[in-house]
């Protein structure tokens, strides 16, 4: 089958988010409810891996749901490895192999189309939570917008327990970008002193 997207420009800011991070914000808290940047950032390396392993179908039958963020350690190469993690996502879901029969990540099993899709909501709306968390500004791509609310249009009101929730009301005038993340129980406006958002 072949691609049905390009990871390349949510990887690109998902880098460029990365980047910016100074050691002094690690200890930051972010829209995710009792996880810092340390914490994010240790699932960041952790998702941008298994993802691509979903892409290759190594994980099928091996995968294992992630444990509590605060039990996960930084690597300390973090800022060398997720962006060269990125681009090894990138690459294995340009294989067209990558979007046939079923794939796994997480302990999940579904079919690879639709594990992009999760894959995809992870590197975008964690590139957000890292800016937000950060002071950094931050962009998707309109492409992009249009594949996660495809995605997420079905998502109960209360969420989806571990995963999203519950989901935030919007205005109608709401961006594409604001729409995403209240489908993730986000709230585009969030403060260090507000509560969070389910990790997913």
């Amino acid at each position: 089958m072949n691609p049905e997207f390009d990871f390349e420009p949510a990887a690109a800011t998902l880098a460029t988010v990365v980047d910016g991070i100074a050691d002094d914000q690690l200890t930051a808290p972010t829209p995710c409810a009792d996880t810092t940047v340390r914490d994010l950032l240790a699932h960041v390396v952790d998702l941008t891996e298994a993802f691509r392993q979903s892409a290759t179908k190594e994980a099928v039958g091996g995968s294992v749901a992630p444990g509590a963020p605060a039990e996960r350690a930084l690597a300390e190469d973090w800022r060398e490895r997720i962006p060269a993690q990125l681009d090894a996502l990138v690459a294995a879901w340009r294989e067209p192999a990558a979007w046939d029969g079923n794939t796994e990540a997480g302990g999940v099993n579904e079919p690879a189309p639709v594990m992009a899709r999760i894959a995809l909501d992870e590197v975008v709306v964690h590139g957000w939570d890292l800016a937000k968390a950060t002071g950094q500004p931050f962009s998707c791509a309109a492409e992009d917008l249009a594949t996660l609310l495809d995605m997420l249009r079905g998502t109960p009101a209360e969420g989806v327990p571990g995963l999203f929730g519950p989901v935030v009301p919007v205005a109608p005038d709401a961006t594409a970008l604001e729409r995403v993340l209240a489908f993730t129980g986000r709230r585009a406006d969030w403060t260090a002193g507000d509560r969070g958002a389910v990790l997913g």
